[in-house]
This record gives C-alpha cells, sequence and structure tokens, in this order.
C-alpha cells in the first residue's frame, strides 16, 4: 500500500533509433553537470503521456511546472489544475483543489529512508553533482536523437529498482537542456513528460512553493 501512495507524488515529477556513444558518456554527464550552475529557476509547459496495461490508449494532460534550486518544485496537472504537487519546506503537499483536499508527506531529516529515496527518483533531471548523481543512478546507455541525448538511468538502490526498473532523461545537445523525463515502473506502465516553453532564471514567487490551505 505504502508503495503504491508514494507512486502518484512520485511520477508528477519523466523515437527513431540512434546511435550509442559509450566513449561520450562522461563528457555527456560533464555538460550536464556543468549545465546545472547556470541556472536558479527553471518553469515549463508540459504533455504527459500515461501508458498503463489496462488501458488501450494512453492518457495525455497538459500542465505547468517550476523548479527553484536547491531543491523547491510544483507541478501542476491539468487546465485549470486538478493535482498540484508542491515540495514545500520540510513537506510536501499533494493538492486536489476540486475535492478541497490535500495530503502531506514528510521530506528532509523527517522522511522514511524509503521516502527519501523516492523524492531522489523524483528529482532526476535536476542532480547537484557527480557524486550525487552517481549514489543514486547507474547510467544504462546513451544515445544521440534528432540532435538531443538520450539517456537511460537505473536506479541505484534496491528499493528504487522495485518501484522504478528505468528512468529516462532527455537533453538538448546544443546546451544540456532539459527536453523531457519517462518514468518505467516495475509493472511495465509508462509516465513520460515532454517539456516546452522553458524558462530560465525567470522570477519564480516563491510563494508558489508555500501554498496557504
Amino acid at each position: 500500500i505504502r508503495r503504491l501512495r508514494l507512486r502518484f507524488p512520485l511520477a508528477v515529477l519523466l523515437v527513431t533509433c540512434g546511435s550509442t556513444f559509450a566513449a561520450d558518456t562522461n563528457a555527456v554527464l560533464n555538460g550536464w553537470l556543468a549545465a546545472q550552475t547556470n541556472f536558479h529557476t527553471w518553469r515549463a509547459d508540459f504533455t504527459q503521456t500515461r501508458v498503463l496495461k489496462t488501458l488501450k490508449q494512453p492518457l495525455l494532460t497538459t500542465g505547468r511546472v517550476w523548479f527553484a534550486k536547491p531543491n523547491s518544485f510544483r507541478w501542476e496537472l491539468g487546465a485549470p489544475a486538478q493535482t498540484i504537487a508542491v515540495r514545500a519546506l520540510d513537506e510536501m503537499l499533494v493538492i486536489y483543489p476540486r475535492l478541497k483536499r490535500a495530503e502531506r508527506y514528510p521530506v528532509g531529516a523527517k522522511a522514511s529512508g524509503e521516502w527519501r529515496e523516492a523524492l531522489a527518483l523524483l528529482e532526476a533531471g535536476f542532480p547537484r553533482d557527480r557524486a550525487e548523481f552517481e549514489s543514486r543512478f547507474r547510467v544504462l546507455s546513451l544515445t544521440e536523437t534528432n540532435n538531443a541525448w538520450q539517456l537511460a538511468l537505473q536506479p541505484a538502490s534496491t528499493f528504487g529498482r522495485r518501484m522504478m526498473k528505468e528512468i529516462h532523461v532527455g537533453l538538448a545537445a546544443g546546451d544540456f537542456s532539459l527536453t523531457g523525463t519517462e518514468l518505467v515502473f516495475a509493472d511495465g506502465s509508462r509516465m513520460r513528460n515532454d517539456f516546452t516553453n522553458v524558462q530560465l532564471n525567470v522570477s519564480v514567487d516563491r510563494s508558489l512553493f508555500a501554498p496557504n490551505i
């Protein structure tokens, strides 16, 4: 039951075949990590595609996302927002405006080991440094397709692998900006987020990360 409850906040977070360049893995990772130092805030629109075994057609939803260093984020799914996930101070909130309901999940020192690992998977698109990245993920493959890099990652922890088989991260080849993420869950379901209208270092109202509920 706990694993099922963790899945939704985690997911609100993640083509033609290309060629794998194993020799370029370190260069791409170094470029991606270096690019993280160039921004303080990140905002984007996204299209989320969910593929479930129980449904014949994928589910498509649009939304908006904000991220501010070091680890504040806000996801709004739907327009108007039907679900909002916010990391605020020492907790994460999942808010359902239409139902007038909110769920609280502790983060930081108060969080359980499993919940801390779940949050680490959620933040895969914004690694802080090489040591942290390598402690959380293993690189399975690196592919260049349509002028973009596609990284396939595997969670390093046993708990992470039980929950999620792979995480795919799309990066623009020119500036290593985040173009998309895809989460491949252990049951075969998938959730992909494709980002558009990306804005770096725009002014972000900090109240977005501290909703009044």
